[in-house]
């Protein structure tokens, strides 16, 4: 499991997060990838293309997993 930190930021939006572990090859794919209910957060599909993902979050998508971290 890969591990994403916020940096400071108190959150990642679900489209941006995917774009930047290079799940997805722009934000219309990522955009896509959520609305298809291809991923998950915490185990459970959500298909908000904004969702803001906090730290301690798990986003899982084509069998790869990232945690959130502070």
């Amino acid at each position: 499991m890969d591990i994403f930190n916020l940096d400071g930021h108190p959150h990642v939006e679900l489209c941006d997060l995917l774009k930047i572990q290079g799940w997805a090859d722009s934000g219309a794919a990522a955009k896509q990838f959520i609305a298809d209910g291809q991923v998950t957060v915490d185990g459970e599909t959500d298909t908000r293309q904004r969702c803001k993902i906090t730290a301690g979050k798990v986003v899982e998508f084509a069998g790869e997993q990232v945690k959130v971290a502070e």
